[in-house]
């Protein structure tokens, strides 16, 4: 009994980089990503690699898939630590931790997550041209956190527990104040 193990077509790097750029431009993000994870797999040490990474990223980030964005970004950095293209990856990262934060009744570790690598992005690459929009993220977080708190501290007021509810609160002026 023998299988027959169908072999992949080699395509030239080129031509999937550029195809999957036209796929990006007419917003086909996912089958992008699978010609791009092509080029990777085909062509692992070729110039377009890098690149391919980046595109990677971009593309999971507008099919919002927030876990591939970070798993592609986390990817990336490790792979190419001082890449131009480092800010943008960060940006990315830290976005979509921001994007997947709901509300202060959940686990703020998403929040948590966003603050941490966006402030990474803030504080060593102050000139890039993410850094604003990074630093309105990381305020925003940071009240999601300071909600979270006022919460819990509402729910112990409302329980008879004012030492506790007065603790949280104390957190919130002390941590959050903006």
């Amino acid at each position: 009994f023998q299988t027959k193990i169908e072999e992949e077509e080699i395509i030239p790097p080129d031509t999937l980089y550029n195809e999957a750029l036209e796929l990006m431009d007419k917003q086909r993000y996912g089958t992008a990503i699978q010609s791009l994870e092509k080029l990777e797999r085909q062509h692992p040490y070729s110039q377009y690699n890098e690149k391919a990474k980046v595109m990677i990223v971009y593309g999971n980030f507008r099919l919002g898939r927030n876990e591939q964005v970070i798993l592609a970004a986390d990817r990336y950095i490790a792979l190419f630590p001082s890449s131009q293209d480092v800010p943008y990856i960060l940006y990315m990262k830290g976005a979509a931790y921001y994007r997947q934060i709901k509300d202060i009744t959940r686990d703020q570790q998403l929040a948590r997550d966003a603050i941490d690598t966006l402030q990474i992005l803030v504080g060593t690459y102050p000139q890039s041209k993410y850094t604003e929009e990074a630093a309105q993220m990381i305020a925003l977080s940071y009240d999601q956190l300071a909600g979270k708190e006022m919460s819990v501290g509402r729910y112990y007021l409302g329980n008879g527990q004012p030492a506790a509810a007065a603790n949280r609160f104390r957190t919130v002026v002390e941590r959050y104040q903006t």
